[in-house]
């Protein structure tokens, strides 16, 4: 597998950490300022040099910007146009080894926590999710639209996916909650992913394997993972305690999931895909980063440790 971290394209403390723990590869998220564009080989290439010259290289694209992919999830008049300007980077992306995209199809709710300073171990922060506490927000979307605008999207965009390589991998929802409020989520079930995969079959069209999400379906992480390792692009490692109506993130060595287990399995099975640790506690005297929680830079360097160790066990 290829050991990688979740970087933005603004250096900061987690680029160093990355390096320092021995991670050489990343997975980056693109800015989402309207000053790059995504179309453009110039500002592609001047964000991919600023990895490069610091010594890691970039090899999956997570999420599809904001300014895109929520025309494309929602069905909108700019949808033509968004997917238009996201296959455009297709060989851009394929010229400097960016070779997959993690993507979702949460409309109007991505990822979603109703807490943010839960203490776990050490007084360590987490996120966590409990359906009593979440607010409604004022938007709708039926199931049978979300599935007609996700097969839209996969007919448009797999023949230039084929065409340069470019591996597409469905993270999905989280929590896996069929419905937040009028807003319907389809990508809830290890059913549902296979639909997913069947709709518009495509050896370009695969899954990031959240383990998380799976676990909080209620599915069965081992058969997932057996039966879909052809499709198994990316994994994102993390771990969990409780279920998909009250759970909260943990230390990645202390919640429900078997995490040496899972490894052990990945490696078994020759799945070679890049690796990510997820989301991770906010440590003693550190800052929380407000905009995208569960991303601050000290747990990471525990986490990536950690499955380093795990990673290197199954190994040797």
């Amino acid at each position: 597998m290829i050991l990688t971290d979740y970087l933005r394209t603004k250096e900061d403390l987690s680029w160093a950490y990355a390096k320092q723990c021995g991670v050489k590869h990343c997975v980056i998220r693109l800015p989402e300022e309207t000053e790059f564009d995504i179309t453009s080989e110039t500002d592609w290439k001047q964000m991919y040099q600023k990895f490069v010259d610091f010594g890691l290289q970039p090899v999956v694209l997570e999420p599809i910007p904001d300014w895109l992919h929520t025309h494309i999830k929602l069905g909108d008049a700019k949808r033509d146009e968004s997917i238009a300007k996201l296959v455009k980077a297709f060989p851009i992306m394929a010229s400097l080894g960016i070779n997959t995209i993690c993507f979702n199809f949460m409309a109007h709710i991505g990822w979603c926590r109703t807490s943010h300073d839960l203490k776990e171990r050490g007084d360590g922060e987490v996120t966590g999710f409990c359906i009593s506490d979440f607010t409604p927000i004022e938007a709708e979307i039926s199931e049978e639209t979300l599935w007609q605008n996700y097969e839209y999207f996969l007919r448009k965009v797999l023949p230039y996916a084929e065409k340069y390589g470019i591996q597409l991998a469905l993270h999905p929802d989280d929590p896996p909650i069929a419905k937040l409020g009028d807003v319907s989520r389809i990508m809830v079930s290890y059913a549902n992913i296979k639909k997913a995969m069947e709709l518009v079959p495509s050896d370009y069209l695969g899954i990031t394997m959240c383990q998380v999400c799976y676990y909080l379906m209620e599915e069965d992480l081992e058969q997932v993972i057996s039966e879909m390792k052809e499709k198994i692009f990316f994994i994102h490692f993390r771990n969990v305690r409780g279920n998909r109506f009250d759970f909260r993130e943990t230390f990645h060595d202390d919640g429900d999931i078997p995490m040496a287990k899972l490894m052990k399995l990945y490696t078994t099975l020759g799945i070679d895909a890049p690796i990510r640790v997820d989301h991770v506690p906010l440590m003693a005297n550190e800052e929380a980063n407000v905009h995208i929680h569960g991303y601050s830079a000290l747990g990471r360097l525990y986490a990536i440790g950690y499955m380093r160790g795990l990673l290197e066990n199954c190994l040797y």
